[in-house]
This record gives C-alpha cells, structure tokens and sequence, in this order.
C-alpha cells in the first residue's frame, strides 16, 4: 500500500485532533431545577430482590391517591412489577400479547396490555422464558410496541419505570442510554450487593453524560433499612440524596408477602409514602460521583467484606504440580539493520 500523499496526512491529523478537542470537552452539568417537562418519566434501579417492585407498587398507589395520573410499566423479565399492586395476580405481558396477536393476524391495544386500580394504570413488559431469548432485546421490542400504541402521546403525570440494575446488556440501560426518562432513582440496602449495582447505575448515568446525555439519578430509597448506615453512607459519598428510608419491619415484610399494598394515606405507613412520593416528585436529577471498588469496601467493616485479606500470586508449580520450565521463544527475533 502506497504512502499517504503529505496532503492527506495534513487532513488526517487534523480530523484527529478535532476528535481529541471534542472528546477532551466536558459536558454540561445536568438541569439542577424542577422538571419541567408535562410527563415525569422515572426510571427506577436495584438489585433483583431489593424491593424495588414493592417500593414502586407503593408509591404509584400513593401517587394516584393524591390525585396524580400514575402509569407503572413492568420492566423485569421476571414480570413481577405489578403482582402486588393486584393483590398477586399476574397481568398479560405486552411480549407474549404481542405474540399471540401477531400469530392470529390481529393489532395489540391498549386494553389488551394496560390494567388498572385505584387510579393508577399499570402494565408489564415481560421477557422470553429461560434459555429462548435475550432480555435486554425483549425490553427493546416492548418499548416498540409501546411506541405503536402511541406512548409519547399518553397524558400522565408520571411514568414510572422499574429496571433489574444488575444485569448489564443494553437493553436494561435503553432509557439512560436514550434518554426515555428525565431521572434515574436507585433502590439499595445496607449490604455490599445492592450497593455495588447501585453504583454501576450512577456508573452507568455518568458515562451517557459524558457522551452527552441529560439524565441525572434524583436520588436513592433505602429499603430493610437496619440502621447500620452503609447505604446512607454511599449516598452521601456519590452526592446523591437519600428519598426513603423505608425500615426492616416484621408488619412490612408481612404484608408485602401477602400482596398487601401499604402505601395508603390511612395507613400506618401512609406517612412514608407521602414523604417519598413528594420527595420523588420534587428531587432534580443530579450528577453522581461513581465509587470505586476499594470505596465501596471502605463502607463495610473489613471483618464483613475481608479487606485484610491479601492476594498471593499462583505460580506455575500451583498450576502444574511440577517444577517451573522456562521454555524458549518461537518469536523471530530480527537484527538491527
């Protein structure tokens, strides 16, 4: 191949170092103020099993009994999102609907897909069984379909949108990546796990800034809250406020076991969902500070976490049972010229 013609290299290196001026560019700080959007489309994160599904299905009730138009889409293949806001029945997903009405010839509507109670409009994505599919691409495919059925044009006052935060194909981060929500909530607990996948959200939130998205992460709900302060502390540390606490408390565990929804303005839990309903509402998406592994850990005491454990290199006796051969190079070694 023939040398580049010095007018080319002249073109070449200022395309480079226009990518590099343009790389080197820090984006704008995410909209510190009130959203001022009609919609508030919310995107919510966590760990599978920290509570996100009942934190959601609390709060969009509670919403809708303040007057608010609420929607509550199921983002999770495991399709569990609306189980306690109807009492353990499991709705239609908008995946399998999809399937059956395109197998008979026929279009999917609103009321094939969205159910209601109390106020608040709920429906599930869904996801293929295990083993026949990939998740993230189902979540793409719902978000289409929820496009066809005229989605941008639904007049809610939230959409509420519950994400599985450790799983981490593309499809699960499509409204960060796309900016499909104004704001990112995370939910976590006081153990390294839950924190960990909190984290690798803000990861997720500062690399699409950075790529000149706008979604900021408004905040984060405690849930099984012990006291023992680790999640307090790992809000704190990525600048983010802490919305909820909501405490490890035998009459919660057992009504959210039995499908009972708590987040009623005459309950005894009616309070905390007031709070984290204004709190949600109200709280401006901001910017995190992502923590590295050794901060995380820092959060812990090294008898919970094993920080004084140290790495020993293995060596090839390990490995082989027999005493180490250095063998010789097949590399062509060339002489100077």
């Amino acid at each position: 191949m023939s040398a580049p013609t010095p007018a080319t290299a002249t073109v070449q290196f200022r395309q480079r170092e226009r990518l590099r001026a343009e790389a080197a560019v820090e984006p704008d700080a995410p909209a510190a103020g009130p959203v001022t959007k009609a919609t508030q489309i919310i995107a919510i994160y966590g760990k599978g099993g920290i509570g996100k599904s009942f934190t959601l299905a609390n709060l969009s009730y509670m919403m809708a009994q303040q007057g608010k138009k609420v929607l509550l889409i199921g983002c999770d293949p495991k399709s569990d999102t609306t189980s306690l806001l109807f009492g353990g029945k499991a709705t239609p997903t908008i995946i399998e609907t999809s399937a059956k009405k395109k197998l008979a010839g026929e279009p999917v509507a609103i009321g094939d897909v969205c159910f209601k109670r109390d106020g608040v409009f709920a429906m599930e994505l869904g996801g293929p069984e295990v083993g026949r599919g990939c998740g993230g691409r189902g979540i793409i495919h719902g978000f289409e379909t929820l496009e066809k059925l005229g989605f941008h044009e639904w007049g809610f006052d939230y959409v509420l949108l519950d994400f599985l935060g450790d799983v981490v194909c593309g499809g699960f981060g499509l409204p960060i990546a796309r900016d499909m929500c104004q704001k990112v909530i995370v939910v976590g607990s006081n153990d390294l796990q839950s924190l960990y996948v909190a984290n690798n959200v803000c990861r997720a939130v500062e690399y699409f800034r950075k790529l000149g998205g706008n979604v900021g992460v408004a905040g984060m709900v405690i849930n099984k809250d012990d006291g023992t302060g680790e999640a307090q502390a790992f809000a704190r540390n990525a600048g983010i406020p802490v919305l909820a606490s909501i405490p490890a408390h035998e009459d919660i565990r057992r009504k959210s076991a039995a499908y009972e929804i708590i987040g009623k303005p005459d309950g005894p839990w009616g309070p905390l969902f007031v709070q984290l309903a204004t709190h949600v509402a109200e709280a401006p998406p901001v910017r995190p500070v992502p923590q590295s592994q050794d901060e995380l850990l820092a959060l812990f005491s090294s008898d919970a976490v094993g920080r004084d454990v140290v790495l020993e290199p293995a060596t090839v006796f390990d490995m082989m049972g027999s005493t180490e051969v250095t063998k010789p190079s097949l590399e062509v070694i060339y002489d100077a010229a």
